[in-house]
C-alpha cells in the first residue's frame, strides 16, 4: 500500500535526516518502527502520512507517485491513514464522543448516520461510560484511547501511532497493545513508533529500525 524507495529527506541545505529509506507497507501488515530519540520516527511517519514530500526518492501511495498527488486529492487519500499522535491532539471543549465524530462531522455526514458506529467504537475502546466526559476530565490513558478511537472512525486502510504507549504504565501499554493486534486481526495494517523494547517483544512483527539516518529492517 506504501513503498519507499531510495527516500531522502532535509531541511533547507541542512544535512539529510533520512537517508536511502527504502521499504514497504503491505496490505494487513504489522510492523514497529524503533530507534532512539531524535532518530527521525515521527519525520518517517510524516513522510507516511503525506504531511511532508520527500528530498529526493519515490513513495507510492496506493498506486499513486507522492510527488504527482495533487493538493486537492490529498484529504482523500489521508482519510485511508488513520494518526494516533503523541500529543493526542484532543479539543478540550468536545466530549469525547464528539472528539471521535469530529472527522466524520467535518467530512458533511450527518449524525444519524454514524452515531451508532461511534458509540460502538468508544466500547470496544473501553469508553462506552466516558463519552460524555470533556478531555481534561481523562486520564491520561483514556485520552490514549480516545485519541485510537478517533483514528480508526474513518475505518482506515493503514493505522500510524507514534509512540502510542509512551505515557502509560505497563498493564495500560499491554491493553493498547491489544487493541492494535485485534485491529490489525479485522485487517488493517499497523506502524506503531516505539523506543519500548519490551512492548515489541510481545508481538511477533517486523522491526524497522532507524538509526543515524537510515533504516534497517528485521522480519
Amino acid at each position: 500500500m506504501i513503498r519507499f524507495e531510495n527516500v531522502g529527506l532535509r531541511y533547507g541545505m541542512g544535512p539529510e535526516i533520512l537517508r536511502d529509506i527504502s521499504f514497504h507497507i503491505p496490505p494487513k501488515s504489522f510492523q514497529f518502527l524503533s530507534g532512539p530519540s531524535g532518530a527521525g520516527k515521527t519525520t518517517l511517519l510524516r513522510l507516511l502520512f503525506m504531511s511532508l514530500k520527500p528530498t529526493r526518492g519515490l513513495i507510492t501511495v496506493f498506486d499513486k507517485d507522492r510527488a504527482r498527488i495533487a493538493q486537492r486529492d490529498l484529504p482523500a487519500l489521508r482519510r485511508r491513514i488513520g494518526v494516533v499522535f503523541q500529543d493526542f491532539r484532543l479539543l478540550d471543549h468536545m466530549t469525547t464522543y464528539e472528539n471521535v465524530a469530529l472527522p466524520l462531522r467535518v467530512r458533511g455526514r450527518d449524525e444519524s448516520t454514524y452515531r451508532s458506529d461511534v458509540i460502538e467504537l468508544l466500547k470496544w475502546v473501553g469508553l462506552g461510560e466516558r463519552m460524555h466526559v470533556l478531555p481534561p476530565v481523562l486520564s491520561g490513558g483514556e485520552k490514549q484511547r480516545a485519541a485510537i478511537a478517533r483514528a480508526l472512525i474513518e475505518q482506515p486502510q493503514i493505522l500510524l501511532a507514534d509512540e502510542p504507549t509512551g505515557n502509560v504504565d505497563p498493564p495500560l501499554a499491554r491493553r493498547l497493545l491489544r487493541l492494535f493486534i485485534e485491529l490489525n486481526r479485522s485487517g488493517t495494517a499497523v506502524v506503531i513508533a516505539t523506543h519500548d523494547l519490551g512492548l515489541m517483544e510481545q508481538v511477533d512483527a517486523r522491526r524497522m529500525i532507524l538509526a543515524n539516518g537510515r533504516l534497517d529492517i528485521h522480519d
